[in-house]
């Protein structure tokens, strides 16, 4: 609706009698529209995509663990391909073939990148294991209040007194949103919305969903309280049959490890020298040829590297049924491997 015909309604609604609007203050009734237009179409990118990003960089980072990986990934390949660069400059390409380096480089690279992403993956597995254990004394405690004649707001009221770890301020928010009028429902479906998690998400829709229906709220909060339980019982008990594969791949990494470091402890350094005595006495075409040490070393660091990495992955699947929740292990496998080969072997 253009300018014009927005101050003539406003003019007929308020039983004013029609006038000719002057051209100046309509141009200056159209510009205010324009923008007003304007601001809000810039409040609303704000809000999402990367106009979100540039306002909020910290919050949309840390929000969920795997949006690290905007910042990491491109500081990763800016590590790489300037280590890459300057070596290449300064040795030329042959040293892509004669030393370690660059191999160090992808390692710091790929440890950027999977480092921030398994921290904060950690932290928010804690958070959301805490939330969820913490859910099932929540509902049965209201029940047990509402049973005993408190009204709803009142038994929420009395249990945000109590101590329930991290769900404490998310129940306290609970209880200021009822004292100022907000329904239970609402409140509740606020309040699983705050906490994030899918346990939560689906205990308040069974809650909210009974509710309406007209049940007994106190026998809702119970079944959910069962339901909340049993299922947070069940991940500790898969965490716990779990723990000896993971520990069987921990191991498996180390025991290759240290095969590798008594091969080349031993055999090649015993192969290398009876290489070089025999090269030497002009024997060496018939026993043994030269052996470049350095170059295996080399190729069994890449290969325990990329062992300790995919075995991360998979210690992180059959343990949490995750592989992001892997990249810990990983990470700590690839510095324990070129920790090992840089230093010991």
């Amino acid at each position: 609706m253009a300018a014009k015909d927005i101050v003539n309604n406003l003019f007929n609604r308020g039983g004013f009698k029609q006038k000719k609007i002057p051209a100046g203050d309509l141009i200056r009734a159209e510009n205010e529209v324009h923008e007003i237009t304007q601001k809000l179409d810039i409040e609303r990118k704000s809000r999402e995509g990367m106009g979100r990003f540039f306002k909020h960089p910290v919050q949309v980072l840390t929000e969920k663990p795997i949006n690290i990986l905007i910042l990491c990934i491109p500081l990763s390949i800016i590590v790489f391909l300037g280590g890459f660069i300057s070596m290449v400059q300064v040795h030329g390409i042959s040293v892509l073939f004669d030393s370690t380096v660059i191999d160090d480089f992808a390692i710091f690279a790929v440890l950027l990148s999977i480092i921030p992403l398994a921290v904060l993956d950690f932290m928010e597995e804690r958070r959301v294991r805490f939330l969820e254990e913490a859910l099932p004394n929540f509902f049965r405690d209201v029940a047990g209040m509402n049973d005993s004649g408190m009204t709803l707001p009142n038994a929420v009221h009395l249990v945000a007194g109590a101590e329930y770890g991290t769900l404490t301020p998310h129940i306290r928010k609970l209880d200021n949103e009822m004292s100022w009028g907000v329904g239970f429902v609402e409140g509740l479906f606020h309040f699983g919305s705050s906490l994030g998690t899918t346990l939560a998400d689906r205990s308040v829709d069974l809650i909210a969903k009974a509710s309406k229906a007209g049940g007994d709220v106190s026998e809702v909060l119970r079944a959910a309280a069962a339901d909340t339980f049993e299922v947070v019982n069940l991940a500790q008990e898969r965490r716990n049959n779990m723990l000896i594969y993971m520990v069987i791949v921990l191991v498996s990494f180390a025991v290759f490890l240290f095969v590798i470091a008594i091969l080349v402890s031993t055999f090649l350094t015993t192969m290398a020298t009876a290489g070089a005595a025999a090269s030497s006495s002009g024997a060496g075409t018939q026993f043994i040829g030269s052996i470049d040490i350095p170059s295996y070393k080399r190729l069994f660091s890449h290969a325990a590297i990329l062992q300790g990495f995919f075995s991360g992955l998979m210690a992180g699947q059959m343990g949490e049924g995750r592989a992001l929740a892997g990249f810990k292990y990983s990470a700590l496998m690839v510095i324990i491997a070129w920790v090992t080969f840089r230093f010991f072997i």
